[in-house]
């Protein structure tokens, strides 16, 4: 067993002074059990606690790491902008330099608009939308995350078309009517919502590939569904890849699946692992934001340049490489590994993957959805977890969490993971 004295030591001063001693619930390991370690630096695809254990890491930062960590473009790139300041609250050339790269890469955005983070990109997104048809109604899917703006944190309630409650203190429940929740890949579901209430609706908001619930994709033909619905009531269509994008191919989880969004969101891999967010799109949507239009929108360190120049680095190196042809290789060779590691065990695991993106579900049946996750055995990915942990592998402390592989993942690296899988798995 590890020694994890320091970090459980920091974790206690953390608790006097951070509500439940972190800034971000999942890090508590609430659902997991234990104490949560401190890191003291990371590196390509490992990091170091507080008490000197090296881990291989595959929460690469929940997803902007896609290059690994503290990889050099980084930060070399974050060096040379930190001489020239860190923050002007006037425009700088490296705004547009990431705006031009941005709609380059995505061919659905054609003006896109910076932010601080994908919570504030989703939140944002969904404002404009509203402002531009004059509605209130949005459409959501159980099991999709979009960030902590009020109009978001809503689950669904007793039927397919009942108008969600607050899934958090402090969301009033005038907010929340506007939220109409659905089951995730529930065809006969939204075009009933349609159906109902197609006149009133704003926008509908669904993940490039849900992965806050795990992970699970979409069946066949129904993102084209979502996309003619919204087409034909007047709605507008927001794709969030503040997880997706740039992760999945360089146009994001939208040139995979051939579509072509109304509103798209972004994060994490557009800041190389620095606060950011981007919310882009069809030009007279986009207008419609001030100073040139009535939706108000702003932030002090929208476009900040630390930022730019971390998250243009990335672009750089993705777009230089054959970066995504390498994950897509690392992520093959994981997931047969991890199959071959359950079933050695006799263990029913559900394992989900699109790229560089995965999730096991500790369950024999199909995950197509949030009530589909919702049966796994939370217990037994618990003493997993641990188990992983204790043996120098770092997986995301929830069951309904995706993990990433980057491209400082080696081959030799995945077979080692694999390796102690198996043990830990022939162990529960």
């Amino acid at each position: 067993m590890p020694i994890r004295s320091r970090s459980e030591a920091l974790f206690a001063e953390s608790l006097k002074y951070i509500p439940g001693g972190v800034n971000s619930p999942v890090r508590a390991f609430r659902a997991v059990g234990g104490t949560p370690f401190f890191v003291n630096r990371a590196k390509g695809s490992r990091i170091w606690d507080v008490d000197g254990n090296e881990l291989i890491d595959y929460v690469g930062t929940w997803g902007p790491a896609i290059l690994g960590h503290a990889a050099e473009p980084i930060i070399s790139a974050v060096k040379a902008a930190a001489e020239h300041g860190t923050s002007f609250g006037i425009p700088n050339p490296l705004e547009p330099a990431m705006a031009k790269a941005v709609c380059e890469a995505v061919p659905s955005v054609q003006k896109v608009r910076m932010c601080s983070s994908g919570t504030e990109a989703c939140m944002s997104a969904i404002r404009l939308a509203r402002g531009f048809t004059k509605r209130d109604k949005i459409i959501k899917f159980d099991g999709c995350y979009h960030g902590h703006g009020d109009s978001l944190l809503v689950k669904a309630g007793s039927g397919a078309l009942t108008f969600g409650h607050p899934d958090s203190a402090g969301v009033p429940a005038d907010f929340a009517k506007h939220t109409l929740v659905l089951p995730f890949n529930d065809e006969e579901a939204v075009k009933a919502a349609f159906a109902a209430h197609g006149t009133e609706i704003a926008a509908l908001i669904v993940e490039g590939v849900p992965a806050n619930a795990g992970l699970y994709l979409p069946k066949p033909g129904y993102y084209e569904l979502l996309t003619k619905l919204c087409r034909d009531n007047g709605s507008v269509f927001i794709f969030d890849e503040v997880m997706t994008g740039f992760r999945l191919s360089l146009g994001g989880a939208q040139k995979l699946f051939g579509l072509t969004p109304d509103l798209s969101c972004f994060g994490k891999i557009i800041g190389g692992g620095l606060p950011v967010g981007a919310f882009g799109g069809r030009a007279d949507i986009m207008d419609y934001l001030a100073p040139l239009g009535p939706v108000y929108q702003a932030g002090t360190l929208s476009g900040n340049p630390l930022a730019m120049a971390a998250g243009l680095a990335a672009l750089k190196e993705l777009s230089s490489t054959d970066g995504y042809a390498t994950l897509e290789q690392r992520g093959l060779q994981f997931e047969a590994g991890m199959k071959d590691a359950a079933k050695s065990a006799s263990v029913a695991v559900e394992w989900k993957r699109i790229g560089s993106m995965f999730c096991g579900y500790f369950t024999d049946q199909p995950v197509h959805n949030l009530a589909d996750a919702m049966k796994s055995d939370r217990q037994k990915f618990a003493k997993f977890f641990h188990g992983m942990l204790d043996a120098g592998v770092y997986f995301a402390p929830s069951q309904f969490e995706a993990g990433f592989i980057s491209l400082a993942h080696t081959p030799q690296e995945i077979e080692t993971t694999v390796s102690i899988a198996s043990r830990v798995l022939k162990s529960l």
